[in-house]
This record gives structure tokens, sequence and C-alpha cells, in this order.
């Protein structure tokens, strides 16, 4: 047990240098990008707050547990021990999980389910099933989440289909992008180190962190908005930028301003 919590035990190493900074931090800056988490995210919590007053208060949820993801991130690249990968890797898990029992659309439930509260017993299941074998070949448990982040595409594509709200389109085109632009840190940190060695920067991993924390900012926004349409009657939500609507940049909100008279666009 106590090999487990070792430093250097978990059979991943990132491409950055290790111990470059300090004698007790692995990976500095993989370590201090994800503190990244927790300036986001109580920022989000905030902003989504008003929609899960009308939905539900467990929406919030989703971004307790991603404060828990960069905890553990952190964790994980200072030691790289075995348990800390774990605990990166089974708290990203949980969040999906969560993220899925709530938002995931009714109307693509398997035909056997009829309700949410099935649904979400389903996925707990799952969960509990996924998180115990993970620790069987806990090195392909990456490229298994990087799956599951492929289906909440197809996921939402499918959603967006009937969606006519530019801004609304704007933002599902701008979290697919950031997705995309971590996706390819992750990766070529991996697969491509040699080559950002002789360029002497070995930090995509780090970049990754702050890209893939913006992505789910985004990408949560849009879910919940249009979760809005379908579970929050007449609710007409809107999109707007904190901390300025008139930014270019910001993060994405949803504001629930309809009656019952008002026809939804998505």
């Amino acid at each position: 047990m106590a090999e487990a919590f070792a430093y250097e035990s978990s059979d991943i190493d990132w491409c950055e240098d290790n111990y470059k900074y300090s004698e007790h931090v692995v990976e500095y800056f993989n370590t201090m990008s994800s503190f990244f988490f927790f300036i986001i995210s109580p920022v989000m919590l905030y902003l989504m707050h008003p929609y899960a007053k009308q939905r539900s208060l467990a929406i919030h949820l989703v971004w307790i547990m991603m404060i828990f993801v960069g905890l553990f991130s952190a964790y994980f690249h200072m030691t790289l021990s075995f348990v800390g990968q774990m605990l990166d890797e089974l708290s990203i898990v949980w969040v999906l999980a969560v993220g899925y029992s709530m938002w995931f659309p009714r109307k693509l439930f398997p035909s056997f389910i009829k309700d949410r509260t099935t649904f979400s017993k389903l996925v707990f299941t799952i969960t509990v099933i996924t998180s115990i074998s993970s620790f069987v070949k806990p090195t392909v448990n990456a490229y298994v989440l990087n799956c599951f982040g492929l289906h909440l595409l197809y996921t939402l594509a499918l959603e967006m289909r009937c969606c006519t709200d530019q801004k609304a389109l704007r933002l599902a085109k701008l979290s697919v992008a950031l997705w995309a632009l971590a996706i390819t840190c992750w990766i070529s940190d991996r697969f491509s180190c040699s080559f950002w060695q002789q360029l002497n920067f070995c930090y995509l991993h780090g970049i990754w962190h702050i890209l893939i924390v913006m992505a789910v900012a985004h990408a949560t926004t849009l879910i919940a908005y249009l979760d809005a349409n379908n579970e929050i009657p007449y609710s007409l939500p809107g999109l707007q930028y904190w901390p300025s609507d008139k930014w270019t940049v910001g993060l994405p909100h949803i504001v629930l301003k309809g009656t019952p008279k008002t026809r939804k666009r998505c």
C-alpha cells in the first residue's frame, strides 16, 4: 500500500522535465496549471446558480467535483504516484457520470428506461463498475475517458441539429474548437515528446489543463441551455458572457427569462 503513494509509482510520466523547479514537485508546470480548476470552478458555480435553482441544485455537483479534479490532478503531477493517478482519473469519471445523469436528453434514453431516476441509477451502476475495473489496466483509463468525450460530442451534435439560435451555434463551435485544441495538446505531449523536447517546450499537458477547463465551461453552459429548453417549461434561456456580454471572450452562462407565451428556439 505504501508503494502506491510513493513518488513516481505511476506508470505514466508526462513530457515535462521532472524536478526541474523543485525537489518536492515532479512536474512543476503541470501541477501549477491544475490550479486553474480552482479559478474557473467557483465562478461557474456562481454563474450557473440561477439555472440550478430552477432546474436542480444537484447541478452544482458538476463544478464542485471539478474542484476535486483540479486538486487530484495537482497531487498526481506533484508526485506521479499511482494513488494520484487513480484519484485524478476516477474524479473525471464521476464528473462525467453526474453530467450524464443530469443532462442526458430523455429522448435518447434506452427504450427500457422510462424516467431520469432510473437512468441515473443505471449510470451510477456503470460508473461503479468502471471505477473498479479501472484498477485492472490503469494505463488505458485516459483513452477510455477521451472516448466518453467523443460520445458527448456526438450527443451534442444530435441536440444541435434543431437549434436555430445563432449564439448557441457559435457557442457549440467554440466548445468543440476548445476541446479539439485540448485533445491535440494531450496527444502531442503523450506521443511527440521527443519533438517538443528538441524545441525545449514540454508544457503541452499543462496547456491541456487550461484548455479543457475552458472547454468544459463552454460545453456545460451549452448543455444547460439545451436542457433548460427541454426540462424547464417556457424558460426561453438566453446566453450571456461574464464579466461583460460585450466582450468577445469570457465565461458563458445562461439566463432564464421566459414566460408561458414565449416560443422556444431550440
